[in-house]
């Protein structure tokens, strides 16, 4: 049997083991819906059927990876973790290469990686899921080492996630973001990007750049052709110094324009080495945690995550 029949055989006795129904619980509590939603979700949860091992109510954000490291260390057969993308994307890492399912209850403003997924982005339906949903084995993009779920950017979107201040987004969500989209809109310059997938290398001036494992940024569907378990990551880039240009793509893209893959080009590989000029700062899934130049990589199906049956 050759390595691509192999793989689907063990991708279909993945697909057909039992969710497990024992669990540990971890929520960001810092996140603008974590506090609130902690002990509904810990009691919903039980009553269908999911036996919590152990439930944390993360309030220092700095903490969550370790809580998370701690249950999948533990043997927990699965962890259930609570929180907008920056949360589920830094503690992605501690799952790959171990026997734990991965669940979420998506409690962020985006949530982005449950969209993806197909996740319900209500309580109660993201719980049906956990309960009676199938386990999925998906991709994770890694840029210098570090693990993402769903997707990373360089341009406006880290500017605006580098500076928003947290009482905005918190009390105001996706209205908080605009505003301080627009103050940042203002400020920002268009910068040249470098791409080597390999194959090809292209220098094109740019005003935003987006890197995906999945379909959505932001909450808007903006790569519309990604997918989690395609094997290869995706580079969408706003071409031009235009910022009109940005302005229109991310509308056209928010309302399915016929015309929303007009001023984006798109380059796809299993690797990709990238640079900017000037030097720019990249958010991996709303959280500003490299730098450019960057070396992005596909982990191929790296870890099992819990989806809608």
């Amino acid at each position: 049997m050759d390595t691509f029949g192999l793989r689907t055989v063990l991708d279909f006795v993945h697909a057909t083991k039992p969710v497990p129904k024992q669990a540990v619980l971890i929520v960001n509590a810092h996140s603008r819906k974590g506090q609130d939603l902690f002990r509904e979700a810990r009691e919903k949860i039980e009553a269908a059927g999911v036996t919590l091992i152990a439930a944390h109510a993360v309030k220092d954000p700095s903490k969550l990876n370790e809580t998370v490291r701690g249950a999948v260390g533990d043997g927990a057969p699965m962890v259930i973790v609570g929180g907008g993308d920056g949360s589920l994307s830094g503690t992605v890492d501690d799952v790959v290469g171990r026997d734990c399912v991965f669940a979420l209850l998506p409690l962020g403003t985006a949530n982005s990686f449950a969209r993806t997924l197909g996740i319900p982005l209500d309580l109660d339906g993201a719980i049906d899921v956990i309960a009676n949903g199938r386990r999925r084995r998906v991709d994770l993009g890694v840029i210098d080492g570090d693990y993402f779920a769903n997707a990373a950017s360089m341009g406006l979107s880290p500017m605006i996630g580098n500076t928003v201040p947290h009482k905005l987004k918190r009390y105001l969500g996706v209205f908080g973001y605009l505003i301080w989209a627009t103050w940042c809109l203002m400020r920002f310059r268009p910068f040249k990007l470098s791409v080597d997938n390999g194959s090809e290398k292209r220098t094109i001036w740019t005003t935003e750049v987006r890197i995906f494992n999945g379909r959505f940024h932001g909450g808007v569907e903006l790569a519309e052709d990604a997918e989690v378990d395609s094997g290869e990551i995706v580079l969408q880039a706003v071409v031009g110094r235009s910022m009109l240009r940005l302005i229109w793509d991310w509308f056209a893209k928010y309302f399915k324009l016929p015309a929303r893959q007009a001023v984006s080009e798109e380059i796809s590989g299993k690797r990709l080495l990238i640079d900017t000029k000037p030097r720019l700062p990249i958010s991996i899934d709303g959280e500003v945690l490299a730098k450019t130049p960057a070396t992005v990589e596909i982990a191929h199906k790296a870890i099992e995550v819990v989806v809608p049956a």
